[in-house]
């Protein structure tokens, strides 16, 4: 098998892998050396649904061990297998960068042999882009549940940010549907991470040249609708991470039936995007809004609202938070009413400490009053004419974006080898390989 058909394979192979975006990490070129990473992203291209596609998004091998249930790579599945040597790889990582096809390497791997085996393969990749071609461009690498700590170490010492998918919201679900893994397995990893990234972060506090571990962070991966979690339990399992292992992204990937098994659900329907879309945005409110997974969903209502989003939602079911005084409310209950955002909300705290605001001066601030009006008021007033009724609020709020939203025009994650102008060759992937480039 030649270098363009391992590529082809194992780039298809790793797209169900959604935990990758800007790189959070900054470090300039160097004489000797190429590349670099900027902390507004080296992603400069997404997809419809959000989804990366500026790396080189590749998987070490799609061999693997294991025989997770929901994995297009499984052992059981009848699927074309290869595996790129760490040479290989990174050679043609180099090729690609010189060539402007990519700005840095998205590195993940089925278990080929054992996890130490695949650890130590992906371990050789990085350092040879590091140490013997002075690579300094952006690397996400995944971490392998079960490895050596030595290993992981030893990989968050060269990659920009690592990761340890979660997979699945729950033990149960994870013993079901992946009965290889375990959750001490895959949270031992992410607090090992965590332990590395505030001790190296204190280490260069005292030494400026102390090595950086991670120093874009980590994030992990959960797989929504492969099983029964509702979206309370989902989020609740989100702040968690948040919390203890100081993630800084936790992805969520629709559940879409790539492998036929009796466990999974048979879905007759598009994959459950809106529903990935209303945990972003809700883990979007739990990460900038201040707002805790209980304020969102209880048990009464433990799934999000498909028809509006958790904020607007919120505010709906809470009237007796609203109407807010634009010129006198706290920060933190700004960040509350729908159509101000935090940079909005920043605006008003500053400019109403010379004098009081408006209408117009709201909206010269970027609000959105067509959402915001129904729950404040500027100098004691609402707008002038507007009449508020629980089924007026509620259609101004969902006006505009239901029907998208109902049935979204997602386009799919584009692949590397999609038909454009910079599209690599068959003869380009080769002379990559050998240097020609």
């Amino acid at each position: 098998m030649d270098l363009y058909d391992k590529l082809t394979i194992l780039a298809d192979a790793a797209k169900y892998d959604v935990a990758c975006t800007s790189s959070g990490s900054d470090r300039s070129g160097a004489p000797g050396s190429i590349g670099s990473a900027a902390p507004a992203g080296i992603c400069h291209s997404f997809s419809a649904d959000g989804r990366c596609i500026s790396l080189l998004k590749v998987l070490m091998t799609n061999v693997c061990v294991y025989d997770c249930k929901y994995c297009v790579n499984r052992r059981s599945n009848d699927t074309r297998r290869a595996a790129f040597t760490p040479r290989e790889l990174a050679e043609l990582t180099i090729g690609f960068y010189r060539r402007n096809y990519i700005e840095g390497l998205f590195l993940s791997s089925g278990i080929l042999k054992n996890p130490d085996y695949t650890c130590e393969q992906m371990l050789r990749t990085l350092e040879l882009l590091r140490n013997e071609y002075r690579f300094r461009g952006y690397i996400h690498v995944k971490a392998i549940p079960g490895a050596d700590d030595s290993l992981i170490q030893r990989l968050g010492l060269l990659a920009d940010r690592m990761s340890v998918n979660i997979e699945l919201p729950s033990r149960q679900s994870l013993a079901t549907l992946a009965p290889d893994k375990s959750k001490t397995d895959i949270l031992r990893p992410m607090g090992q991470i965590r332990q590395e990234i505030h001790r190296s972060r204190e280490e260069l506090v005292r030494y400026r040249h102390a090595p950086a571990f991670a120093p874009a962070g980590q994030s992990t991966q959960m797989i929504v609708g492969a099983s029964g979690e509702s979206d309370l339990q989902i989020l609740s399992l989100t702040q968690g991470l948040y919390r203890k292992y100081d993630l800084k992204r936790v992805f969520f990937s629709a559940y879409t039936p790539v492998v036929s098994d009796k466990l999974l659900p048979a879905l007759t329907t598009k994959p459950p995007l809106l529903r990935e879309h209303r945990l972003y945005q809700a883990d979007w409110l739990l990460r900038f809004y201040g707002f805790q997974a209980e304020e969102l969903l209880d048990q009464t209502h433990p799934n999000l609202n498909p028809l509006l989003d958790p904020k607007a939602n919120w505010a709906i079911c809470h009237p007796e938070q609203f109407p807010l005084e634009i010129n006198h409310a706290p920060y933190e209950l700004l960040l509350r009413v729908p159509g101000i955002g935090v940079r909005s909300a920043r605006a008003i705290r500053s400019a109403r400490r010379t004098g009081s605001l408006d209408f117009a001066d709201l909206r010269r601030m970027g609000v959105v009053l067509k959402r915001a009006q129904y729950f404040i008021t500027c100098r004691g007033r609402m707008t002038e004419g507007l009449r508020i009724t629980p089924e007026g609020t509620f259609r101004a709020m969902v006006s505009g974006k239901l029907l998208q939203e109902l049935e979204p025009d997602h386009g799919e994650q584009l692949s590397f080898f999609a038909p454009a102008e910079q599209t690599p060759t068959r003869e380009e992937v080769l002379k990559c390989l050998t240097g020609q480039l």
